[in-house]
């Protein structure tokens, strides 16, 4: 059948039928890395005040660039502001159930957040999911987009070791899905969520972005997404087995999940 009867039955532009995407360019690209590292050192900073700081670096940007770029990279400043964005009419926002909560013990309490990674040459989105009480990554995964799908996979994968009370996240589109929330109940998980634009109730996963920014994301220049799968892999697992966390006594997130048993538990599960 030729494309014109295909995209006249589809009502669909030919124009439409051969777009291409295409890439952000590689001044695009160098704006994207200066608003991720000084996003990871002032989470605060929106679009006035990462505008003006990129001027101070000699980047001559204007507010609509900053905000298009931030909203690509999935950066929202803590601060209360206007809502600029919105879950779709099926997806239900929970209660953030943590306040004055006191987490003791492993699987009380996990917690999950999407962070950006860049490339040499683009960037990928990179999530994951934390025990609080030990920081343990219980799972992680990459993705190219922002769909909810890839939050899915890790959370599957998460839910096959083990299973908190309650499974905190942001208001994001991805942890409000109705596939994401009705995972988290059918398994008898409570489900949390932040307050819009309050990163602290997230805490520990903002400071596990930190330590993966500085000790590994900003160390390397990944050329393409394998490498830098290969990379966080061994990142995460030194994270989990091998860092003591002073806030831990020193001890690394393994053991304190796995506790008296931690010689004989099972490695992280590779992500593949």
């Amino acid at each position: 059948m030729p494309v014109v009867r295909q995209c006249r039955l589809l009502e669909l532009s030919r124009s439409t039928f051969y777009y291409q995407p295409v890439g952000e360019n590689a001044y695009n690209l160098a704006l994207m890395r200066l608003i991720d590292e000084q996003f990871t050192k002032r989470p605060f900073y929106g679009v006035p005040r990462m505008t003006e700081s990129l001027r101070r670096m000699g980047y001559g940007v204007n507010p609509k660039r900053v905000r298009r770029l931030m909203r690509l990279m999935g950066l929202e400043a803590i601060y209360p502001k206007p809502r600029l964005s919105a879950n779709g009419p099926d997806h239900k926002v929970y209660p953030y159930l943590l306040k004055d909560v006191t987490v003791d013990r492993p699987d009380q309490v996990w917690a999950a957040d999407i962070t950006y990674v860049r490339l040499t040459h683009g960037f990928v989105y990179l999530l994951a999911i934390l025990d609080w009480y030990s920081r343990y990554v219980i799972a992680w995964e990459l993705s190219t987009t922002l769909d909810a799908g890839f939050c899915l996979e890790a959370l599957r994968r998460a839910l096959r070791r083990s299973k908190p009370e309650i499974f905190n996240t942001d208001q994001g589109p991805q942890f409000t899905s109705v596939d994401f929330t009705r995972c988290l109940l059918d398994e008898g998980i409570q489900v949390s969520m932040d307050g819009r634009g309050r990163v602290y109730d997230n805490i520990f996963v903002e400071r596990l972005w930190r330590s993966v920014k500085y000790e590994e994301v900003y160390l390397h220049d990944y050329q393409t997404v394998p490498a830098a799968r290969a990379q966080l892999s061994d990142y995460f697992e030194f994270y989990n087995t091998d860092r003591p966390h002073e806030g831990l006594g020193y001890k690394t997130p393994h053991e304190v999940y796995f506790g008296t048993q931690a010689a004989l538990a099972p490695a992280p599960e590779a992500m593949v």
